[in-house]
């Protein structure tokens, strides 16, 4: 017997796969008439761009086109060519740099040109598309790309692209700085939540305060990165030099210092607000009961009213924690290092490599950090019999 609304639930997912691979569709097919690799004499001279040749290209529209029928009419088959689109960009680039830089000078890059970013774009459309019209079950099946991606990673297929060979050079630096990205991120967040925690239990009883905390920590947001890091360079050099004891610690007007606080400012808002959103939410009935329960008020909050809170607040730890990531580049400019170091040196010098070189790994990274925490929200609503998503 067929459950009430699955005949519509049935349609809405099948309209929306419609949507999506036709999204999905038009970058996957307009990268066949793009460049996909640029030639360059060296880093930063110009280069020479390159079509696809024609056999690939007549690829890359029967995958195209295969993806597109099946969102259309299958959609929980639709997985099938999208996991197939990320290797085959990837082995194109490959085969494609190999053949551009024979015979050239050792000094000579082969860059991603913009065929392979707008068929990137289509394709991580077609993932998400097919990962939505999937059972839960069956999600999984959409990563499977990772598995020939990987294969070309390990046997060399990509060494020649210059991303690669710029990170090859870079080894044990880029190492460090993403160690320093990692670590100005969690120092951050850990800060944000030794003063947002506290400061959201304390507001959410008070109207008042709640006000006057979530109103400073809006206005805080309101201030661009840059002009906030500006902002605190003065300040902490005074500090240090009124305190050398200070400096002995690394407090000074530039490095991680004010990078640190002007992180955990950013970060206060998401924590706070969703801090309060979700200790204000819980049911006055279940507060009710548990007070005729016998319990304290302290064991009514750790008990009832914090488990319940903790979805929502997750929530707020996560879009924090996401941001971070992002905030975390632009410290670099005031010395605190980080992935933004190769950003930063990429845009004054020109070269896209050293630039993708930062943004790529800082992208992959606020990806794992959002779908780690999403994860937890999920299992703990679940858990408490809520939804996991309070987006």
């Amino acid at each position: 017997m067929t459950a009430p609304g699955s005949g519509q639930q049935r349609e809405q997912v099948r309209g929306t796969a419609r949507t999506t691979a036709l999204l999905a569709a038009v970058p996957m097919l307009a990268s066949a008439f793009l460049p996909w690799v640029l030639l360059r004499p060296n880093r930063l001279a110009p280069g020479e761009w390159l079509g696809l040749p024609a056999s690939a290209a007549a690829g890359l529209l029967g995958l195209s086109g295969v993806f597109l029928l099946l969102a259309l009419r299958r959609p929980n088959w639709a997985w099938v060519p999208a996991t197939l689109t990320l290797p085959a960009a990837l082995w194109l680039l490959g085969s494609q740099t190999h053949a551009a830089l024979a015979g050239q000078p050792e000094f000579a890059r082969a860059s991603a040109a913009s065929g392979f970013w707008v068929f990137l774009l289509g394709a991580g459309i077609a993932l998400y598309a097919a990962q939505r019209s999937l059972p839960a079950a069956r999600r999984g099946l959409t990563w499977l790309w990772l598995l020939p991606v990987g294969l070309l990673v390990f046997t060399g297929h990509l060494n020649t692209w210059s991303v690669l060979v710029e990170g090859s050079r870079e080894g044990a630096r880029w190492a460090q700085e993403l160690g320093q990205h990692l670590k100005l991120t969690g120092l951050a967040l850990l800060f944000a939540l030794l003063l947002g925690v506290p400061l959201a239990v304390w507001a959410a009883g008070r109207e008042g305060v709640a006000r006057a905390v979530l109103g400073l920590a809006n206005a805080v947001q309101t201030v661009p990165s840059l002009a906030l890091l500006g902002l605190l360079i003065a300040p902490l050099s005074a500090l240090a030099r009124a305190f050398p004891g200070l400096r002995e610690v690394g407090v000074s007007g530039i490095g991680v210092a004010p990078a640190l606080c002007a992180m955990t400012l950013y970060a206060l808002l998401p924590v706070l607000r969703n801090g309060v959103v979700g200790l204000r939410g819980v049911n006055p009935g279940t507060l009710e009961a548990a007070t005729g329960m016998g319990m304290t008020a302290g064991q009514r909050f750790w008990r009832v009213q914090l488990p319940l809170a903790l979805p929502v607040w997750l929530t707020g730890i996560r879009q924090a924690a996401v941001m971070l990531v992002g905030v975390a580049a632009v410290a670099a400019l005031i010395g605190a290092g980080g992935l933004g170091t190769y950003i930063f040196k990429g845009l004054q010098s020109a070269a896209t490599d050293l630039i993708l070189l930062g943004a790529v790994p800082a992208t992959l990274l606020a990806v794992l950090i959002d779908g780690a925490l999403r994860g937890l929200e999920g299992l703990l609503g679940q858990r408490l019999g809520r939804v996991g998503n309070y987006d």
